[in-house]
């Protein structure tokens, strides 16, 4: 069963705001065995919308628009929807009533005609009810294809998917099976692996498909698997899998569907009871961020010391001014100095160092642009890695946290 997505909204299009509407939308779908065949974003235009909507129409089963529901002038997404199936507005009481209730608990400005407006709804349409707006959500059966209407204010657009839509969706229609899964690897770029599993991937089922999803030194391969035998379907989703560990198991970081390395990582910590702590000069806290994005994070994690300039690596980290100006302050053994150091500040089981120039300039070292050390503190010993990252700025400090994650959860496997 395949669906469509239709954005509708000129700050889409204009770069004014990010469409995570769509990403959602078509999770959500995925998850119950319907697959996205195209996601458009249109203007909040009347001809720009019929013709998505005749396109679409062609296409898929299911069409689902979001945004242009509006009390303004310039949201025409329910007119629009009439001319498209040949309907025409009625004032809906029980959404007028809901209108009306949200005015007196929760809006100080007084109810407008304008605001009354939004109880008009398509005649031929199920209405389904939003309970944080005052733009009802619509769901229209025509013979081919279903029209569903939703908010573009994303809060309100994802309960009415969680809450209406996709139970909806699943009562009506016959949905194959959708299975994923993903795995992690790091360090070796997409071409060669996909070299080492050429055999592994021409024998692949027919019924499963390989995509490669490359990002700066890590590559996710996703096995999707779709048919009417779940049990089946996952069952050699596993076997294919573990066929390719035993590829590639030296780079593989762990499973997507059991979270992010850095949640993998969190885990082991909390699960060994160990403890975390960071010191970072040109990621600048940004492998710390990742880490207390995590629910929970206190449990593992102690802190960090983003000594950015020299001086703070002397004044903050201990580290001996000696020992910069002998190997300079993006070198191997500064690096594994400052984990060791805040690792005993700290008083944690592991810690991250990192040192390098991520450019533009060179800074307080000589080293070449892209010249990075990662640092990792075990319980017993201590090691870092020299890695060259390229010239652009973004690229070599993200590229960097990818790597001290995938670093630190090899040496905590070993405990």
């Amino acid at each position: 069963m395949f669906a469509e997505i239709i954005t509708i909204g000129d700050e889409i299009l204009i770069g004014q705001i990010v469409d995570t509407n769509s990403t959602f939308i078509a999770t959500e779908l995925n998850k119950i065995g319907v697959s996205v065949y195209q996601i458009t974003s249109v203007q909040d235009d009347r001809d720009h919308i019929l013709n998505a909507l005749s396109e679409a129409q062609e296409r898929a089963e299911l069409v689902i628009i979001t945004g242009g529901l509006g009390p303004t002038k310039d949201d025409i997404t329910k007119h629009t929807l009439c001319e498209f199936t040949d309907d025409n507005l009625i004032e809906n009481t029980e959404v007028l009533g809901h209108i009306e209730e949200l005015f007196r608990s929760y809006i100080s400005t007084p109810i407008s005609n304008v605001n009354r407006q939004q109880a008009f709804v398509p005649s031929k349409a199920k209405v389904l009810h939003n309970a944080y707006g005052t733009a009802p959500g619509m769901w229209i059966t025509m013979e081919k294809t279903t029209i569903v209407s939703l908010p573009g204010v994303p809060f309100e657009m994802k309960s009415l998917l969680t809450n209406e839509v996709i139970p909806k969706v699943m009562a009506t229609f016959d949905r194959p099976y959708i299975y994923h899964k993903t795995i992690m690897t790091y360090g070796m770029g997409e071409s060669s692996i996909a070299n080492i599993i050429e055999d592994w991937e021409d024998n692949l089922p027919s019924f499963i498909k390989l995509a490669y999803l490359p990002n700066l030194g890590k590559v996710r391969l996703r096995l999707t698997a779709k048919g009417s035998d779940r049990s089946l379907i996952e069952e050699r989703v596993r076997m294919e899998s573990k066929k390719l560990y035993s590829l590639i198991g030296d780079i593989i970081t762990g499973e997507e569907e059991s979270g992010t390395i850095e949640a993998v990582v969190a885990k082991l910590l909390t699960d060994k009871h160990l403890k975390l702590a960071t010191a970072e000069s040109f990621t600048g806290g940004k492998i710390a961020e990742q880490f207390t994005a995590i629910p929970g994070a206190s449990a593992f994690f102690l802190g960090s010391i983003v000594s950015y300039a020299t001086e703070m690596k002397v004044n903050l980290l201990n580290i001996p001014n000696e020992l910069i100006q002998e190997h300079s302050v993006v070198s191997a053994e500064v690096a594994e100095a400052m984990a060791l150091n805040v690792k005993t500040i700290m008083k944690s089981d592991f810690a991250i160092a990192t040192t390098g120039n991520a450019g533009p300039t060179k800074g307080d070292s000589d080293a070449p642009i892209g010249t990075v050390y990662i640092a990792i503190a075990t319980p017993n010993s201590v090691f870092s890695v020299k890695s060259l990252l390229g010239n652009h700025r973004t690229r070599i400090v993200q590229k960097a946290v990818h790597m001290a994650i995938q670093m630190l959860q090899k040496e905590i496997l070993k405990f």
